[in-house]
């Protein structure tokens, strides 16, 4: 079966879906739980898709995008058109595993912002598919982060939230023209 919300790889000239940017209200909540995969939930996976491609990004939560619902989208194999995206709802983190490892991270909601943060490895991660199937996967490697970076938004935290280096995080913030107050350290 071929998926439900394939796209195409593209830029579009006009998004079907604002990203909202840090300061914003919107990424600061809790997604609630998707009660049913239906039509509406495909069309706002292909929407979020279309917003993410034309963005250049590899991954995006639903709150970035002012829709406070439990759905991903990941696709690492941008260049790829032939490798479909992931699409994660209600997506909950099983089990971590291999050791932490500090690695660059950006944001569409951050833009021009890139700092290093320290995540597991490996996880283990179960959701439903587009269809409403409950899935498994492990995932390592890019596809890890980009999961494990996606999920926090659902929780209302933001990868500068997790960076140590406090002195490299405000002189990035500053220099792209973002406030400091809006970080919420979790150190």
């Amino acid at each position: 079966m071929t998926s439900q919300v394939l796209v195409e790889k593209k830029k579009l000239e006009h998004p079907p879906r604002d990203i909202r940017y840090l300061g914003d209200r919107d990424l600061r909540q809790s997604a609630k739980r998707v009660a049913q995969v239906d039509a509406d939930i495909r069309q706002l996976v292909r929407e979020m898709l279309q917003s993410m491609y034309t963005a250049d990004g590899i991954g995006l939560a639903a709150p970035q995008v002012g829709v406070q619902k439990q759905v991903i989208v990941v696709d690492c194999d941008l260049e790829n058109p032939a490798t479909p995206p992931l699409v994660l709802i209600n997506p909950v983190i099983k089990k971590f595993g291999g050791d932490e490892c500090t690695y660059q991270e950006g944001c569409l909601s951050i833009p021009g912002v890139y700092l290093d943060v320290k995540r597991p490895e490996i996880i283990e991660v179960a959701y439903k598919d587009e269809r409403g199937r409950p899935q498994k996967m492990t995932a390592k490697g890019i596809v890890s982060r980009c999961i494990q970076h996606e999920m926090d938004h659902l929780n209302g935290v933001l990868f500068v939230d997790r960076v140590e280096n406090q002195l490299a995080l405000t002189e990035e913030l500053t220099k792209q023209g973002f406030s400091t107050k809006d970080v919420k350290s979790m150190r």
